[in-house]
């Protein structure tokens, strides 16, 4: 088959601006031209030859438009998409959802053909099958050549309408709704609806500002797609929905607002973020309605997790529980409320082992369910952990966190697998043997500060406005036997003291005497590298 658009592709685009996912669309092959990066995302015109359409194509086509396999002037399937209106303009923009791959670039663009008759310059109408006229009867067989039945031609509507009349009342009206994808929202739209799996749910928190006070919980929410956004009720919203959305359930969400997500604070991949008032509107879809994937886990290895030592991206694990812990209480320091913690270890095909404390509900429900069943080593997989320097490396659950007991997921079945066949005999070490504990200065292991000397050498200036920290690997090469090896030093400023007359200890910096102080370990070494 020759490489080539569809006829008319546009408009059948515009004909139909948000097909339904159940309903027929025909296929849509057209041109990318004009294709050019725009922020964090690439747009093109959508051509078929005759008309065009500003169109963007999704973010999972990027790793294919910088490896070469969309093309400018390349052909492009178009499978799912949403057409938008252009803010304060009559012009529409294509939003592609999902598509494939045609054909590479091509020579030309490609433009309507034109067919003329030899010395005629008026244009052909083209013939369409339906309108094929009555044969001619055959003279020599005497046969009479019956007239070919027309072809009826059938509107997407007709054949959508055609499917309701066989479905169920509940298939019926999840048909009827114009459901957007997540990937095509934007602050500019007003009115939308998405369909979304609860994929995430933080813990309702309670604020105190200069406004007053107030309580607030986040969730976050996946599409039919994979696509994820976060959304934050206050106050009314929160009290009114945090009931209502439960994990891992479906619901169709309309009347929120959108806004540029705040890159420090934002948890999932999305330019935007979403916010729920009172006025939202969740309901929770049915059983027969679209499968919504579960909870999209995006796993880092446990001998990985070095360079994510306090800092602000969260984590994913799936590991063995090696051992469980009973629960215990930590008394909070602002309120002295005791908060219930449960620490586990867990174990992959690194050979790894890293602690991992679940806090609050987890500790208790989640934590107790494998507290129990410890000695059967099951497979946990847990999204949203932060990483600490307790111990080297350390994993924290927060409100959103959430914990899988043996989920039904690829990844656990070959981790499974792993630990049946080798890893239940294998010798596990703790991540954290090695690693340094974090300075104050946020530095995060030495994975990611450490240094050579050049980096010392070459910089004299190096710790005179402040202490810098860092690490390094060398061999300590002498240690002067004759030098002290601490000093006595104040215990509110560390600042070096004397020996007061009488008794206690004289500090020079506070202007006053103490009956005690501390021995603080102040050493002179000299290291080298292995090549000297």
């Amino acid at each position: 088959m020759a490489k080539s658009v569809s006829q008319d592709a546009i408009s059948t685009i515009l004909a139909n601006p948000s097909p339904d996912s159940s309903s027929y669309i025909p296929e849509i092959v057209v041109q990318v031209l004009d294709l050019k990066l725009t922020g964090n995302r690439y747009t093109f015109n959508a051509s078929d030859g005759k008309m065009k359409l500003r169109a963007i194509f999704p973010s999972n086509m990027s790793s294919e438009i910088i490896t070469g396999s969309v093309q400018n002037k390349g052909l492009v399937r178009i499978l799912d998409y949403t057409l938008n209106d252009i803010p304060n303009k009559s012009e529409k923009y294509l939003i592609v959802t999902k598509c494939e791959v045609v054909s590479p670039a091509l020579e030309t663009e490609i433009k309507a053909e034109v067919e003329t008759e030899e010395h005629d310059t008026v244009l052909k109408k083209p013939k369409l099958e339906y309108e094929a006229r009555y044969e001619a009867k055959a003279d020599v067989s005497g046969i009479i050549l019956k007239p070919k039945q027309e072809i009826v031609s059938k509107s997407a509507a007709q054949i959508v309408h055609e499917q309701r009349t066989n479905m169920a009342p509940s298939s019926r009206m999840a048909m009827t709704r114009r459901v957007h994808p997540l990937v095509s929202l934007n602050p500019y739209q007003g009115n939308w609806m998405i369909k979304v799996r609860l994929t995430s749910k933080g813990n309702m928190r309670t604020y105190k500002n200069a406004r007053g006070e107030g309580c607030v919980f986040n969730v976050e929410l996946t599409d039919e797609d994979g696509t994820q956004i976060q959304a934050t009720m206050f106050n009314e919203a929160a009290r009114k929905f945090y009931e209502k959305f439960q994990l891992g359930k479906v619901y169709y969400i309309s009347r929120g607002t959108l806004k540029v997500a705040n890159k420090q604070f934002k948890t999932v991949q999305n330019d935007y973020e979403m916010t729920l008032n009172e006025n939202s509107v969740v309901e929770e879809a049915s059983n027969e309605e679209t499968f919504i994937p579960e909870t999209k886990f995006n796993f880092v290895p446990i001998d990985q997790l070095g360079p994510y030592v306090n800092g602000r991206e969260l984590v994913d694990i799936i590991g063995v529980v090696q051992s469980v812990n009973p629960v215990s209480n930590i008394k909070r320091r602002i309120d002295n409320e005791n908060i219930p913690k449960r620490d586990l270890i867990v174990a992959d095909e690194t050979k790894k082992t890293v602690v991992v404390s679940l806090w609050n509900e987890l500790a208790n429900n989640v934590g107790q369910e494998l507290f129990d069943n410890a000695d059967k080593s099951p497979i946990v997989a847990i999204k949203s952990l932060k990483v600490g320097d307790f111990q080297g490396v350390s994993l924290s659950t927060l409100g959103k966190s959430s914990v899988m007991i043996n989920p039904d997921i690829p990844e656990a079945k070959k981790l499974r697998s792993w630990y049946d066949s080798e890893g239940k005999g294998s010798s596990m070490a703790s991540i954290g043997l090695g690693l340094s504990p974090s300075s104050k200065t946020g530095a995060r292991s030495m994975y990611t500060d450490r240094v050579s000397l050049m980096h010392i050498t070459s910089n004299p200036s190096l710790g005179d406005e402040k202490p810098a920290f860092f690490s390094i690997k060398a061999f300590v090469s002498l240690i002067r036997p004759e030098q002290a090896m601490w000093y006595r030093a104040c215990k509110t400023c560390n600042k070096k003291v004397t020996e007061a007359v009488g008794s206690g200890y004289w500090c020079e910096g506070c202007q006053k005497n103490d009956e005690e102080c501390n021995l603080r370990l102040d050493i002179e070494i000299y290291i080298k590298l292995l090549y000297n």
